[in-house]
């Protein structure tokens, strides 16, 4: 009897990750070719060689349309409160785009794809607005008002302090905190730094003026409130 993994040889595939731009072609172990890719999929989530969520936010967006096309009626039937509607774009679509977002590094050009995203199903959802006997749509400030700030965007920035919390209270025994406070041998390359994960969620803390966060993130009860205060932030 044979005891431990298996795996398909058909679907092995390999990443590398270098700095320089090394040439390596398929892997040949044991009479079996390993192909080399730039990118793969993991547990639903984009994994490339150079670290980006580009690809994997624009994924996302596309099965949030996806999902929006396929309960159309639903959001375009009149006898649907714009509420439900809302309730329904909160609990389905929007947990399809945000899926994984936790790990995110929200760039500037991220933020406003997904903010473009949303408005356009706001916009359906809310109607026009009448103005001096017109119609005309909706604003970003208008939607942003009827939302009460509770975009997808601070949606996801909560959801990242929470996880954030969460692993700076775990106990350093575990694999996720060791990989957290772990630091590489190897010095950072020339130029402007990658903007760091961390550093993302210390800024947004200081947008919030949060200043005594590292003691306040011990504690679940305040820490859970900044999360709250994270989902309305303007």
């Amino acid at each position: 009897m044979e005891v431990g993994l298996r795996t398909n040889e058909k679907k092995k595939k390999y990443l590398k990750c270098a700095k320089r731009d090394i040439k390596i072609e398929n892997l040949n172990i044991r009479s079996s070719y390993i192909e080399q890719v730039k990118q793969y999929k993991y547990l639903g989530s984009i994994i490339n060689d150079n670290n980006s969520i580009e690809e994997e936010v624009q994924e996302r967006i596309a099965l949030g349309i996806k999902a929006y096309y396929a309960n159309l009626k639903f959001f375009k039937s009149r006898l649907v409160t714009k509420g439900s509607k809302l309730k329904l774009y909160r609990t389905v679509i929007r947990l399809i785009v945000t899926y994984a977002s936790e790990t995110w590094v929200l760039k500037q050009n991220i933020i406003q794809r997904l903010l473009v995203f949303e408005r356009k199903i706001l916009r359906g959802i809310f109607g026009l607005t009448k103005e001096n006997q017109t119609r005309r749509i909706k604003n970003n400030v208008e939607l942003d008002k009827l939302i009460k700030h509770e975009n997808i965007v601070n949606y996801i920035k909560a959801q990242k302090l929470s996880w954030f919390g969460h692993i700076r209270r775990m106990p350093e025994a575990r694999a996720t905190k060791k990989i957290f406070i772990w630091n590489p041998l190897t010095t950072r390359p020339r130029g402007r730094p990658k903007y760091r994960w961390e550093d993302n969620i210390i800024q947004d803390l200081g947008q919030m003026m949060i200043k005594n966060w590292l003691t306040c993130v011990q504690d679940r009860a305040k820490w859970k409130d900044v999360v709250e205060k994270a989902k309305t932030s303007n």
